[in-house]
């Protein structure tokens, strides 16, 4: 689409191009900025796919697992369990509750490095299949909206921080029972005194709110910045042209996206480790008796 319009041939602009690009295949159109009653379905499909996908490698690496000399994945997949069981014993010291929180940050892990990894495909390759599709069903292909990184949603990125949230919470109730965890709310972090009960309790809200904002807002963040590089080096290759400077603007999109490709695996790796670790930390956290 890009390259139409550098040649002249009546395509969008490139401002017309990201926002299309950033636009959602969605239920309904969004009705002011926090409407809960629209779905991201191209999110949405992508996340229950990746999400599959990835329990069913697990689940292979695990089927074929052989006490002999392992193979390539079996070798990738061990070291990464005990990569993750060796972070979990360091910061879940419960014996008890690593048989649940071990597995939980593997998948973690696996899942939203599957989601990240949707932005090493060519930005144009998922939403020109979706045009061509939707345009033979006889709709406005022009109107074809596909974003195929779930990551770069901050509905699917704050979802997953929300579901952290209720895995400390049930652990904060588990662990301390609920009168415990009562007591707690209200006489930490400033001490057991009724004067200070609702400045305590104030705290807590507050620290479980920016816990989970953050959370998420980290992982979106990082992802939506690398989606919209991918679209501006993108227009780069959109904008060649029989010149020096087209040549020169077809060289320099060559070189950038693999460069930022090459790059960004650093980053859709550090961003699930990162948002793997911080589950763990606030799992532990909920373990803590203050």
């Amino acid at each position: 689409m890009a390259a139409e319009n550098a040649a002249g041939h009546g395509g969008p602009t490139a401002g017309e191009y990201i926002v299309h690009h950033l636009t959602h295949w969605r239920n309904k159109e969004l009705v002011g900025p926090f409407d809960l009653t629209v779905i991201n379905i191209d999110s949405t499909i992508f996340t229950i796919l990746l999400g599959v996908i990835g329990c069913f490698l697990l689940w292979k690496a695990a089927r074929k697992a052989t006490s002999g000399v392992p193979g390539r994945f079996q070798a990738a997949v061990e070291i990464l369990v005990e990569m993750v069981d060796a972070q979990a014993k360091g910061i879940v010291h419960n014996a008890e509750s690593r048989k649940l929180v071990a597995p939980l940050a593997l998948t973690v892990f696996v899942w939203i490095f599957l989601l990240n990894a949707m932005d090493l495909l060519p930005v144009d390759l998922l939403p020109v299949l979706w045009a061509w599709a939707y345009g033979a069903a006889g709709h406005d292909a022009h109107h074809a909206y596909m974003r195929s990184v779930p990551t770069a949603d901050l509905s699917i990125t704050m979802g997953l921080s929300l579901g952290v949230l209720i895995t400390c919470l049930v652990y904060n109730v588990k662990i301390k029972g609920v009168g415990g965890w009562i007591h707690e709310l209200f006489t930490a972090p400033f001490g057991n005194h009724w004067a200070l009960y609702p400045f305590n309790f104030l705290m807590q809200v507050i620290e479980f709110v920016a816990k989970t904002v953050s959370h998420g807002m980290r992982l979106f963040g990082n992802m939506y910045a690398g989606e919209l590089i991918f679209l501006l080096i993108a227009l780069m290759g959109g904008a060649w042209s029989l010149s020096a400077t087209g040549i020169g603007l077809a060289i320099g999109h060559i070189i950038a996206g693999s460069a930022w490709a090459i790059f960004h695996i650093l980053i859709i790796t550090l961003q699930a480790f990162v948002f793997m670790m911080l589950t763990l930390v606030y799992i532990g956290q909920a373990h803590d008796h203050h």
